[in-house]
């Protein structure tokens, strides 16, 4: 076998390689660079479980980064356990070769209870006190200490949020540096998540986005330089490549004024009734799952949505099927909006009336995904001071909200979740290995045999 560690970059893409990816560069040139065709949607949860099975989102179950759980009737995003993703997983196919074969999966999603030899996730605590405390899940559970006596508390707040920046894709950098030095393992699979804030904030084509990418190759170069020095091969890969758009579609709110999605009002606020509703919609990026109860509906909202600026089409059973999403998790409609827009999870239509947490970062409470958290409330006068005094009321024991994100979704200059118009804006796949990367652009479904190709041989 042969070591071999994957580093996950999110968003980078053909078009940001160049003078400001020095270290990828010279990887790339050593080896091979090809674009990578990914999957509907290019989103993170079903493009990575495409990566480690070799299945469409289809097969795998994980058709976004939430679904609408049927059998609960609750919106749930960001679920951890590895057990919802089906299909043979790398790991399983590589051990299966080989019972020596080890892995440690860093930081790639539906990490908890994935059969891996070693792994770290976020995993934030909440106390019953309403607070919620940075932390990571390990496996084995000592390596969560170690990691963070090592390297300090993982810092949660930089992970996302409006403070999102260097300093966490630096901590999950420095992990997998330690995990290798003292564990070996055979595969060491490393997400770093970095580039998808500065894109989504400011759009690929954005002058702050340039020192951004040195910093994330300097950053490879690191996990590059360690590979060398022990004799691995290398892969570096992306998920999507994130666009410039110019502004939201507010697909549940066309649902509400056509009197099809319920909600219920809480102290003064209203909340979607997701199991009452005849029809609503789970934003997620540039993708829409709408769920239509009744099957006699389904043409009309479908017509209905169609016919909202900024959708470029919207799938039903045979269009999700031509599409890879046949499954019973997805929509009874996808909606997928053109290249320069996406979808709000939006459904009030009286800011005054929001709920509570649609001003806050609450990525498991909300019923889609809401990239308008990595924003501060241009409103807050002192950003630093509203802040130090909500965590002061905190740590007297008192309650309160740390309700400093906006609501206003035109904020958000770029966006992801369908196939890039082109290759160059999409994402890609780098070899160290240039025999083991094949020629023109590979699908994501190939992910998985490749990297097993790498450690095995062709």
């Amino acid at each position: 076998m042969q070591r071999t560690i994957v580093v996950l970059v999110v968003g980078l893409t053909p078009s940001l390689m160049g003078p400001n990816t020095p270290n990828l560069s010279k990887l790339a040139q050593r080896g091979s660079m090809q674009p990578l065709r990914t999957v509907t949607p290019a989103v993170t949860c079903a493009a990575q479980s495409t990566f480690v099975t070799g299945l469409p989102p289809d097969q795998t179950g994980i058709v976004g980064n939430g679904w609408y759980f049927r059998d609960l009737s609750e919106i749930w995003f960001w679920r951890q356990s590895n057990k919802l993703v089906a299909g043979e997983k790398i790991w399983d196919a590589a051990r299966a070769r080989d019972p020596d074969f080890t892995c440690a999966k860093l930081f790639w999603w539906y990490n908890m209870y994935a059969d891996v030899d070693w792994a770290v996730t976020p995993r934030p605590m909440y106390p019953a006190d309403g607070r919620k405390l940075p932390d990571i899940h390990a496996k084995p559970e000592n390596l969560r200490g170690e990691l963070n006596g090592t390297l300090g508390q993982f810092p949660l707040f930089r992970f996302w949020g409006p403070g999102a920046d260097l300093v966490a894709s630096d901590w999950i950098t420095r992990s997998a540096l330690h995990v290798r030095e003292t564990r070996d393992p055979t595969l060491t699979m490393v997400y770093l998540p970095h580039l998808d804030y500065c894109l989504q904030k400011f759009g690929p084509d954005a002058a702050e986005v340039e020192p951004e990418v040195r910093s994330v190759d300097a950053l490879c170069g690191q996990l590059i330089e360690q590979a060398d020095k022990d004799g691995s091969r290398i892969v570096v890969l992306s998920e999507y490549g994130i666009t410039n758009v110019t502004g939201p579609v507010h697909i549940n709110r066309a649902l509400r004024q056509a009197g099809l999605l319920q909600i219920r009002e809480e102290v003064g606020l209203e909340l979607l009734d997701a199991g009452a509703s005849d029809a609503f919609a789970i934003a997620d990026h540039q993708l829409a799952h709408i769920y239509v109860p009744d099957p006699e509906r389904r043409a009309a909202v479908k017509a209905l949505i169609e016919a909202l600026d900024g959708v470029e089409t919207v799938l039903d059973e045979e269009g999700k099927r031509s599409y890879g999403l046949a499954h019973d998790r997805a929509g009874d409609l996808v909606a997928i909006s053109r290249a320069d827009r996406w979808f709000t999870y939006y459904y009030w239509l009286d800011d005054a009336k929001a709920p509570d947490y649609a001003r806050t970062v609450e990525i498991h409470r909300k019923p889609g995904f809401d990239p308008v958290e990595l924003f501060m409330d241009p409103a807050i006068a002192i950003p630093q001071l509203a802040i130090g005094w909500r965590l002061a009321k905190k740590a007297l024991g008192f309650r309160t909200l740390m309700d400093v994100i906006p609501l206003d979704a035109s904020l958000v200059k770029g966006s992801h979740g369908r196939i890039t118009d082109r290759p160059e804006d999409g994402p890609l796949i780098i070899s160290s290995e240039a025999d083991l990367l094949p020629d023109g652009e590979v699908p994501a479904t190939d992910v998985k045999q490749i990297v097993l190709n790498h450690i095995f041989g062709p």
